[in-house]
C-alpha cells in the first residue's frame, strides 16, 4: 500500500502542469534562455531568473556561428542596436594557421563554396580542374588553397569587406553568410534588459540550498542566502561549470571526451584593439594547443587552449603574452575544463543549458550555439500538463547526437595535423578516433564524398574545407564531373572566380559597415 502511494505521489508530481519556470544563473546562457522562453511562452508562464552578481561568468564565448543571426531576430533584437551595445563585429569564418604544418593556413569560411550542383558537390569539379591543370593526382601535390578562390566569404574576409545581401546580383548564388564577434558580458547585459522588458523577473541572490521532493527527487525550491525561498515547476540550470542542479544535486554523470580532445585548460586575456578590425576569427596552432584571436570594436579577445600534461600554466601564460598584437588590458585568467557532456541534459524537472550541460573548447565557436539549440529544443519539447519520460528521453537522445557530431568535427582538426615538432601533435596523429569520424575521413580520402545527417550542425561544406585545408585530399572524384570537357570545366571555374572577385571588389569595408551603425 505504501509503495502504491509513493508511486502515486511521483506520478502526480510529474503530471503537475508547468506554470512557473525558474532559470538558475544568468550570463549568456541564462538570458538567452529567458529571452526565448518569454518571447514564445511568456503569456502562459511565469519566468523567474535567479543570479548573483558575486559570481562571475567564464566569458570566453565571444565568437559565434551564423544561426545566431536568426536567433536574435526571433527574440526581437534589432541588429544595429545589438552590435552597438555589445561592441560587436562581423565574423565570416575562422582562419586556421599552422594546423596542418607550420606555415600552412586555410579557412573554415561560412556559406557556400563555388556553385551548388545536383548529385555531387562543387569540390569534385575543383578536384578535376586541379588534376587537368597539373596532369597528376591532386593528392600528390602540396595542398593547394585555391579552393577558397571560389568562396565568397573567404575572399571578403581576407579583403576586410562586408555587406549583408541575400544573393550575388543577377544570380541565384547566395550572398555572405555571417555571424558575430561580441563582448559576452555586454551581450548578457543587453539580453537581460530585453528579457526583463518582456516580463522576466530577476532575483538577485546566492543559492545556499536546493530542496528536493523526498519521493520523486524533483527539485521543488531554492533557498537563498538571505532566507528567501523560490519555488518552481521546471528548473533550468545555467550555472556554468558549477552545474549546481544537474550534477551537484541530481548527479547525472559526465561523459568524458578528453581521450580524444587532450586540451584541458584555457587562458583568456583581452588586449588593445588593432587599427584593422578583421571580419574573421583566427585560430593559430602552437607546439602545444592553439591560440584564439577575436577582434571586437573596443578590444581584441585572446586565449590559449592547451594541455596541462604538456605545458605548465606559467609556460602557457608566457606563450600567450608573447603572441598578443596589442597591449594587455587585464591579467591572464586560467580556466580549467573537462571536455565532454552530461549523460542526461534533462533529468527529472531540471534541464541543463550552456556550460552546465558540457564543454567544448571554442575551436569552432560552438558553445553559444549549443545554448541556442538547447533552448530551441526545450521549446519544441516543452512539457504541458506534466513531464513525460518519453519526451525527456527523446530530448536527451537528440542532445547526445548533436554533441557527438560536434565532438567528431573538433577531433578532426587534431587528428589530421601533420606536425612533427612536438609529442602533443604526434600523439593526436596516432590516437584512435570514434568510428563515425574515421569513416568520414576514409570515405573522403578515397572518393571525395562526405555525408552528414540533416540535423548536423556542420554541413558537408564545412567538412570539405577542414579536410582539404589539412591535407586530406581525395584520391578520386564523382563520375558526373567527367561528363564535362576540360574547356567546360575551365570556363566554369574561371567564370565563378571572376564573379566572386568582382562582387567582393564592390563591397564596402568591414570598418565602413561598422561606422554606418553609429
Amino acid at each position: 500500500m505504501q509503495q502504491n502511494n509513493a508511486q502515486a505521489n511521483i506520478q502526480s508530481k510529474t503530471q503537475k502542469k508547468i506554470e512557473h519556470v525558474v532559470i538558475v544563473g544568468g550570463g549568456t546562457a541564462g538570458w538567452m534562455m529567458a529571452s526565448l522562453l518569454v518571447k514564445i511562452l511568456g503569456k502562459s508562464l511565469k519566468i523567474t531568473l535567479v543570479e548573483s552578481d558575486k559570481i562571475g561568468i567564464v566569458g570566453v564565448g565571444e565568437a559565434t556561428i551564423p544561426p545566431i543571426v536568426n536567433f536574435n531576430s526571433a527574440i526581437g533584437i534589432d541588429e544595429k542596436a545589438f552590435i552597438k551595445a555589445t561592441q560587436g563585429t562581423i565574423k565570416l569564418g575562422i582562419e586556421f594557421n599552422n594546423w596542418n604544418q607550420v606555415g600552412d593556413s586555410y579557412m573554415h569560411a561560412f556559406g557556400s563554396v563555388g556553385k551548388k550542383f545536383p548529385f555531387c558537390d562543387f569540390h569534385h569539379f575543383w578536384l578535376r580542374a586541379q588534376q587537368l591543370e597539373s596532369g597528376i593526382k591532386v593528392s600528390e601535390e602540396k595542398n593547394d588553397t585555391s579552393f577558397w578562390d571560389y568562396s565568397l566569404n573567404y575572399q571578403a574576409a581576407k579583403q576586410n569587406k562586408f555587406a549583408a545581401f541575400n544573393n550575388i546580383p543577377n544570380t541565384n548564388l547566395p550572398g555572405l553568410a555571417y555571424a558575430y564577434h561580441f563582448d559576452a558580458g555586454l551581450y548578457a547585459k543587453f539580453l537581460r534588459k530585453h528579457a526583463e522588458g518582456m516580463g522576466v523577473k530577476r532575483i538577485e541572490g546566492t543559492i545556499t540550498q536546493v530542496i528536493q521532493n523526498n519521493k520523486s527527487g524533483f527539485v521543488e525550491s531554492l533557498i537563498l542566502e538571505d532566507g528567501t525561498t523560490i519555488t518552481g515547476d521546471l528548473f533550468i540550470d545555467c550555472t556554468g561549470l558549477a552545474a549546481l542542479l544537474i550534477e551537484k544535486t541530481l548527479s547525472t554523470g559526465y561523459e568524458d571526451y578528453s581521450h580524444w580532445l587532450p586540451c584541458n585548460r584555457a587562458i583568456a586575456i583581452p588586449c588593445e584593439k588593432t587599427d584593422n578590425i578583421e571580419p574573421y576569427t583566427r585560430s593559430t596552432a602552437h607546439k602545444v594547443g592553439w591560440q584564439w584571436r577575436i577582434p571586437l570594436q573596443h578590444r581584441t579577445g585572446n586565449g590559449l587552449v592547451y594541455s596541462s600534461k604538456h605545458m605548465s600554466d606559467d609556460e602557457a601564460k608566457a606563450l600567450l603574452l608573447k603572441n598578443l598584437d596589442g597591449k594587455p588590458l587585464a591579467e591572464p585568467k586560467v580556466i580549467p575544463f573537462q571536455t565532454g557532456r552530461r549523460r542526461k541534459q534533462w533529468h527529472k524537472n531540471v534541464i541543463a543549458i550552456g556550460l552546465s550541460s558540457g564543454f567544448f573548447e571554442p575551436l569552432e565557436s560552438t558553445n553559444i550555439h549549443l545554448i541556442q539549440t538547447a533552448a530551441i529544443r526545450l521549446l519544441k519539447f516543452f512539457p504541458h500538463h506534466g513531464i513525460n519520460i518519453e519526451e525527456v528521453d527523446e530530448f536527451n537522445r537528440q542532445s547526445k547526437l548533436e554533441a557527438e557530431g560536434i565532438r567528431d568535427f573538433i577531433i578532426l582538426h587534431y587528428k589530421l595535423n601533420s606536425r612533427g615538432d612536438s609529442e602533443f601533435w604526434r600523439a593526436c596523429q596516432r590516437m584512435d578516433v570514434p568510428e563515425s569520424l574515421l569513416n568520414k575521413i576514409q570515405l573522403f580520402k578515397k572518393t571525395g564524398k562526405v555525408f552528414c545527417n540533416p540535423d548536423d550542425l556542420f554541413t558537408e561544406i564545412a567538412w570539405q574545407q577542414v579536410m582539404i585545408g589539412q591535407g586530406n585530399i581525395p584520391e578520386d572524384h564523382h563520375p558526373l564531373v567527367d561528363a564535362l570537357s576540360k574547356e567546360q570545366i575551365d570556363d566554369l571555374m574561371a567564370n565563378l572566380k571572376t564573379l566572386i572577385h568582382r562582387t567582393v571588389e564592390k563591397l564596402p569595408t568591414h570598418q565602413e559597415f561598422l561606422d554606418s551603425l553609429t
